[in-house]
């Protein structure tokens, strides 16, 4: 599992630091499967950590800008809310009410307070201009997470013959 986590961590750093598109306001990538998938396969505890130390490393060795705390406070819960969403059952409520919670309640009300206060700009202007990253992740998300659940149950099914 340790081995298996590093490699998640060092993943979300790739895909995150190097693989996204990013402005000052906003960020599109797919950063969120090696969480999703510490999710699935340990729970909300690896998640977190996997959100957070990729988060933690990834602005110390390669920051996009200042570090900012609240940001891997976001990371932490978001890996939370997929590990308790999709840790055993992931139906498809599951991982929709995961996807929106990350992606309209912490990405963006709690990120762009973060991004408000780091760049002093005023809250409610920002938070519109995140509206379309939130438009284009909650579909990605959700067909993403749903595919890797159907490679994990082949997988799975695999392993059992």
């Amino acid at each position: 599992m340790t081995v298996t986590l590093g490699l998640l961590i060092a993943l979300e750093i790739v895909l995150s630091r190097f693989l996204s598109f990013a402005a000052w306001n906003m960020k599109i990538g797919f950063a969120f499967v090696p969480v999703a998938l510490a999710a699935m396969l340990y729970g909300p505890v690896a998640a977190a950590i996997v959100g957070g130390l990729g988060d933690i490393i990834g602005a110390l060795m390669f920051p996009i800008g200042p570090y900012a705390p609240g940001f891997t406070v976001t990371a932490v819960l978001m890996g939370l809310v997929l590990g308790f969403l999709l840790q055993k059952r992931r139906e498809l409520w599951r991982v929709l009410t995961a996807v929106c919670v990350n992606q309209l309640v912490l990405s963006l009300f709690l990120n762009t307070l973060w991004i408000s206060m780091l760049y002093s700009s005023a809250y409610w202007p920002l938070l519109v201009t995140r509206l379309v990253q939130c438009a284009i992740l909650v579909p990605v998300q959700l067909a993403v997470i749903l595919l890797m659940e159907k490679a994990l149950e082949r997988f799975d099914r695999g392993r059992e013959l």
